[in-house]
């Protein structure tokens, strides 16, 4: 059976189409891992701070030290909500989606996009401890 050169284009775009669906819906994010890929920025971006007896800390009790302390959260809450990057507070502060007051990292220089988008896909993906 032979395709038409139209019919083949839309048959290529919608393979690719689905592919990008299913790639962006779980499978990319699974391949985030917290001690490999999200903790490195944490220590490097956030932890000065929020650690006990450093100033975020202090402020916000927010312990970013381990994945036990950062899953507890805020004395406020919750920061991250699995599967929920969107709602996240985490995401919320360092997407600069929060009052320029308290947006992450604290008057400092802001994560890149390419920070934001692992921190996005792990949370995405479930906040997994792998």
């Amino acid at each position: 059976m032979f395709l038409n050169f139209p019919t083949r284009m839309l048959l290529g775009l919608g393979v690719c189409s689905a592919l990008s669906l299913w790639l962006s819906n779980g499978v990319a994010a699974d391949r985030i891992s917290y001690k490999d890929d999200v903790f490195p920025i944490i220590e490097v971006r956030c932890l000065e701070c929020h650690k006990p007896g450093g100033e975020g800390y202090e402020t916000s009790g927010l312990d970013l030290s381990s994945y036990e302390t950062l899953m507890k959260g805020t004395k406020f809450g919750p920061i991250v909500v699995p599967g929920q990057a969107f709602t996240s507070n985490l995401m919320v502060l360092v997407e600069g989606r929060a009052s320029p007051e308290i947006q992450m990292p604290h008057n400092k220089k802001k994560l890149t996009k390419p920070e934001i988008s692992i921190l996005r896909r792990w949370v995405n993906g479930g906040a997994k401890d792998n």
